[in-house]
Parts: C-alpha cells; sequence; structure tokens
C-alpha cells in the first residue's frame, strides 16, 4: 500500500461524535474543537438520558463516551503537537488525525514535533521524506546533529533534481519516484517503544496547492510506514558520501 493509499484510507475511515440532549452551541464548539480531525459531530435527542455527553463510534462500532465538560475543559491550542497528554481522553480513539491545505509553516511545526522526540529518545529511527533538495537544504543542520546521536539512524528522502545536499551523518535516499516528489513525511520508530512511535504523511497534488495527509500515534501504522519505506526505498548502491542511490 502507497503513501497516497495510505492517507485515502485514513480519509475513508471517518468517524462520529454523537451529543446527546446537546446545549443550543455545544455542536458547534465541538466541530470547532475537533476541525482538524476525521470526525463528524452530530446531534441526538432522547427523553431520558443525560445531556451534553458524547459517544464516539464508527458505523455499527462503538468507541467511548464521555462528557461534553471533559472534552472541553482540555486546552484547545494543542495543534499540531504530538504528546498524548495535551489531549482529551476521546482523542486516544482518534490516532490517526486527517489535515487538508496545511502550508509549509504547519508542515514545519508537526514535523519538528517528531524530530524533537527522536531527539530526546536519541535511539531507533527517523525517516523523513523532503520532496527535493531545496526544501532539505535549510534543514541540514538540523539532521546533522540528529544524525549525529550514537544510536539514532536517520534517513532523509528527496527527488534528486537540481544540486544535491552532501550528506554526512545521516543516510540519503534518491529517487526519481513520483511519491518521493510529491510526498512529505516523517517517521518515527520510537526505538521499539509503542508509546514512542509517531509519524506525519501528507502529499501536494501540485506545488503550492497545500499539504492533505494524516498524523498517528497508531504503532502498527507506524510499522507500517516504516517498513514500506525501508522495502521500497531500499539501499542499493552508495556513492560514498552517505547518499543512497536506487534505480529510476
Amino acid at each position: 500500500m502507497s503513501l497516497s493509499e495510505l492517507i485515502a484510507g485514513v480519509a475513508a475511515s471517518e468517524k462520529t461524535l454523537t451529543v446527546f440532549n446537546p446545549d443550543d452551541d455545544t455542536v458547534e464548539q465541538l466541530a470547532a474543537h475537533f476541525a482538524d480531525r476525521n470526525l463528524s459531530v452530530v446531534p441526538a435527542y432522547a427523553d431520558e438520558g443525560p445531556s451534553n455527553f458524547a459517544v464516539l463510534g464508527s458505523g455499527d462500532t462503538f468507541h467511548t463516551a464521555v462528557s461534553v465538560d471533559d472534552i472541553l475543559k482540555q486546552p484547545e491550542d494543542v495543534h499540531p503537537g504530538f504528546e498524548r497528554d495535551s489531549y482529551a481522553p476521546i482523542l486516544d480513539h482518534l490516532d490517526e488525525t486527517l489535515f487538508t491545505s496545511y502550508g509549509r509553516e504547519k508542515m514545519l511545526s508537526a514535523t519538528r514535533e517528531i524530530e524533537d522526540r527522536a531527539w530526546r529518545v536519541g535511539a531507533g529511527e527517523l525517516h523523513a521524506g523532503f520532496q527535493l533538495g531545496d526544501n532539505l537544504e535549510p534543514q541540514l543542520e538540523t539532521y546533522r546533529r540528529l544524525g549525529g546521536r550514537d544510536q539514532l539512524s536517520v534517513h532523509a528522502y528527496i527527488y534528486p533534481e537540481g544540486d544535491i545536499p552532501a550528506a554526512d551523518q545521516f543516510q540519503l535516499h534518491l529517487s526519481r519516484s513520483d511519491e518521493i516528489r510529491n510526498s512529505w513525511f516523517v517517521v518515527y520508530d520510537g526505538s521499539g517503544v509503542a508509546d514512542y512511535k509517531c509519524a506525519l504523511v501528507a502529499e501536494e497534488p501540485e506545488p503550492g496547492a497545500g499539504f492533505s495527509g494524516f498524523w498517528t500515534y497508531d504503532p502498527s501504522t507506524v510499522d507500517y510506514i516504516r517498513n514500506y519505506l525501508a522495502s521500497t526505498y531500499s539501499v542499493i548502491e552508495s556513492d560514498g558520501s552517505g547518499c543512497v542511490r536506487r534505480g529510476d
């Protein structure tokens, strides 16, 4: 399954938050609160039962239930962070979070969260796709520092167009695939610790059109993305400078 197919799969797996007997503006508040989530918020009314009580489900599957007050009392300014403690309990069931039309500033902010986690743990594997060398160039110092962590294996992927940045202290994978040309991804395997695993995967169909994709904490999804990248863009030939070339 390609990165684009993964994104499409997440987009198709929308969950529903049903709010029972909501106050006048509760549904609107929750819709705004979860605006960057792959989630629809709908009201439901019953003669009996609690008010402002929310149930999360997908199809006929029940996931969790929580009071609206418990959701909205959590800090709202958590986007686009990757720390579970920042989120309301219901988000434990929204491991894969869809977003659309992100600009480069938001993408960089989300990317920094994953890079920071990899730096703090200091071990495992970090895989990052930059599309072109021009996007990697301003991040070279960051990736050299990350690659300098003795137990952290760092891999960067670009489409070889124009100047190729000199790679040292990390592996630079070159591929002329459309997937590498159009995708921005950052994947950290958590050094095998499930709670540390996280990933961001997005695609830009046309230059400047904005990025659409998802971020995830789900260990199985992170493992799949890591394994997909490692097998699809595996080390074929090294030119001796840290660059890894794969057939076109």
